[in-house]
């Protein structure tokens, strides 16, 4: 079993993998993209979960967290000037909560 901080490691490892090109698409940016799933995935990795200790559920802890990381991801695509900012950021936080969960699925990780 990996450890806390080496299952967030292969988490982000994906996320970025997934999120990176969709980022890049939208604002030729590496640093941009990059950045922009780098500030949320901890918060969501960590301290989203936290919530299941204090009665929530599993699935309304992934909405809760992934609506989080739309929207930060969204309006730091904003700050920097990317067009259509929500709706790369839902593209992108889609198709990586998706692949994840197949991945979860498939192989129990991340």
């Amino acid at each position: 079993m990996l450890s806390a901080l080496g299952g967030w490691g292969v988490a982000f490892f994906f996320t970025q993998l997934f999120e990176l090109p969709i980022y890049w698409r939208a604002s030729r940016s590496l640093r941009i993209g990059f950045f922009a799933s780098a500030m949320t995935h901890p918060v969501v990795w960590f301290v989203f979960p936290v919530l299941m200790d204090h009665g929530v559920g599993y699935v309304p802890m992934v909405v809760l967290a992934e609506l989080f990381a739309w929207v930060a991801e969204a309006e730091w695509l904003r700050f920097n000037g990317v067009p259509r900012a929500y709706l790369w950021s839902f593209a992108a936080n889609g198709f990586s909560l998706s692949c994840g969960l197949v991945l979860r699925n498939l192989f129990g990780f991340p």
